[in-house]
């Protein structure tokens, strides 16, 4: 089998101008950035806003382990397999960070014959809009700070500055950093840090903003401090909203590239869903809607991280109904999930090729919990069985037999990795009579109108399974001091570790009981949710002994070779 590189390079492209007429778009409303990528003008939603829209279909997964389980795989592949059987379809999703494809996870986009394309211009920069995001965030950081230095006119609190600066890499000693060293006045001196881009709530408003007058108006919304009365300070009061959004202006349109089998498309975004909310963005899932027969749209990491968010934050902010939901789940996974195995044991291949049933019965418990995490919302359900070459069908089959036990509506084995869109047929059938079928009644997990400990605590009860939940005092005092400022009816999204339903990363498979921290609580008032971080989650991660960016290099002639 050839490296997911050499596929790609030996891949057939259409311009992507074709792309996108052939997808529907006018000519006037696309953007060619050079022949195999392009933007889409904003002005395609308003000429849209009157069709139908298509059936809505999101990707995501039980509980990851490191070496990822192909979600990604599944979603360019469900799309591809789509179209084979006559379905318009387009797929979304969010753009790498550089963090991950430098570090531990490599690239994401996709894998073997279930890519999308051009795959090292989307794995790196792309059109540039992390770039932007980044710009946006630290001029602001540079606004604030300038504020302060001359004669702090807000008159802010210093020891309340919430607002960090942002980079796209990881680098764990860059989390806590002095600034304001070297001038006479001390004053100026403060703690301070860096998050990873996309860590930054200019990035999480970006995905969730509907137009350019909505992105600035939540731009101006940012609370960045308080003053010394605890009353807000925002981008506004420094001055930054507007510059911002004009570093901005680009950034807002979706990009648009095709898959392996030119299938269109939409990339917006990068949030984590561990971090942030974990989704691509509400204007391209909005503009591929109106395209196509059906859109795929991929949540970050698990049901119980990306998946939830998908539902309780972006659809409440869009109001958009998704029709079907696929979780995706590998042999491989389970095993992890049973507790057998460390993962440094578990990356030897030959821990994976070893038929394993008993184990794959235990890990199987996480592949429960998390179809019900999905059917806690009133969508139906598609388990897929992503195949890895060194599987065993009884594996399989089995796999296949307990995902139905467990209550998915269909279950079926994949093999687009291998296969393309060929691999996908059964998957796409199963999709297609899910969403067509009348057995929805989606719903969100709690009201606005709920107090913020509530919200917390039906996740922690009932996607989560902990026995309880503890706040530190910093938390407490937040809490109270958010609800006070009027911020209590926004929705939460949790920022846990997304290697355990729990806030433990080393507690695998499917844990209950477990006490869920919540250590401090921050306020992302224009992305318009509040953030809680539980456990030891980082908003800046660190790279491995080995980044995969060791194995990264390029030739005389200009071609990638170590990316995958």
């Amino acid at each position: 089998m050839l490296s997911d590189l050499e596929i790609a390079y030996k891949s057939r492209l259409k311009p992507i101008t074709d792309i996108a007429l052939n997808l529907g778009l006018k000519k006037r409303e696309f953007h060619p950035y050079g022949n195999y990528m392009g933007k889409v003008s904003l002005s395609a939603v308003d000429r849209l806003k009157d069709r139908k829209n298509g059936k809505y279909i999101v990707v995501t997964s039980i509980t990851p382990t490191p070496l990822g389980e192909g979600k990604t795989v599944i979603s360019i592949g469900l799309s591809m397999a789509l179209n084979r059987i006559g379905r318009k379809s387009s797929v979304c999703l969010r753009q790498p960070s550089l963090g991950p494809v430098f570090g531990v996870k490599g690239g994401a986009a996709g894998g073997g014959y279930s890519q999308v394309l051009p795959m090292e211009d989307f794995n790196l920069n792309l059109t540039g809009d992390i770039h932007a995001v980044t710009d946006a965030h630290n001029l602001c950081s540079a606004f604030l700070d300038n504020s302060i230095f001359h004669g702090n006119r807000c008159n802010i609190d210093l020891d309340s500055i919430t607002w960090k600066r942002v980079m796209d890499v990881s680098d764990r000693s860059l989390r806590r950093v002095r600034t304001g060293l070297g001038f006479k006045d001390k004053a100026f001196e403060r703690s301070s840090g860096f998050d990873i881009t996309a860590a930054s709530e200019v990035m999480a408003i970006l995905s969730l903003s509907e137009n350019l007058a909505d992105l600035r108006k939540r731009l101006g919304k940012i609370v960045l401090a308080f003053d010394r009365h605890g009353r807000p300070v925002t981008t506004e009061d420094i001055k930054a909203a507007g510059a911002m959004a004009v570093l901005l202006k680009d950034a807002i349109k979706p990009n648009l590239i095709q898959t392996i089998e030119n299938t269109p498309c939409f990339v917006h975004t990068g949030p984590f869903g561990n971090i942030a909310h974990g989704n691509n963005s509400i204007i391209s899932d909005r503009i591929a809607l109106k395209l196509s027969d059906f859109v795929v749209t991929e949540s970050g990491f698990g049901a119980d991280c990306g998946g939830e968010k998908f539902f309780d934050i972006k659809c409440r902010l869009s109001g958009l109904v998704p029709d079907c939901a696929v979780i995706v789940f590998s042999v491989r996974a389970l095993k992890f999930h049973s507790g057998k195995h460390k993962y440094s044991s578990f990356q030897d291949k030959k821990v994976w090729m070893k038929e394993d049933i008993p184990a794959v019965k235990k890990g199987a418990e996480n592949l429960r919990r998390q179809i019900n995490n999905v059917k806690l919302f009133g969508i139906p359900v598609a388990a897929v069985v992503n195949r890895f070459n060194f599987d065993h069908k009884k594996e399989l089959d089995f796999a296949v037999k307990k995902a139905l036990e467990f209550g998915a509506d269909r279950a079926v084995v994949s093999d687009v990795w291998a296969g393309g869109s060929s691999g996908g047929i059964d998957l796409a059938r199963a999709v297609v009579e899910l969403a067509e079928s009348r057995n929805k009644k989606f719903r969100f997990l709690y009201p606005l109108s709920m107090p913020i400990k509530k919200k917390i605590k039906v996740l922690s009860k009932d996607v989560y399974k902990a026995g309880k939940v503890t706040y530190t005092a910093d938390a407490e005092r937040k809490i109270g001091h958010l609800t006070r400022l009027g911020y209590g009816n926004l929705p939460v999204c949790m920022a846990k570790t997304h290697l355990s339903l729990s806030a433990d990363p080393k507690l695998k498979g499917a844990p209950s009981g477990f006490t869920l921290p919540v250590r401090d609580v921050h306020a992302s008032i224009g992305a318009g949710f509040l953030l809680p971080l539980c456990g030891k989650i980082n908003t800046m991660p660190g790279l491995p002994e080995h980044p995969a960016g060791e194995n990264i290099d390029i030739d005389s002639r200009g071609k990638i070779k170590g990316l995958f």
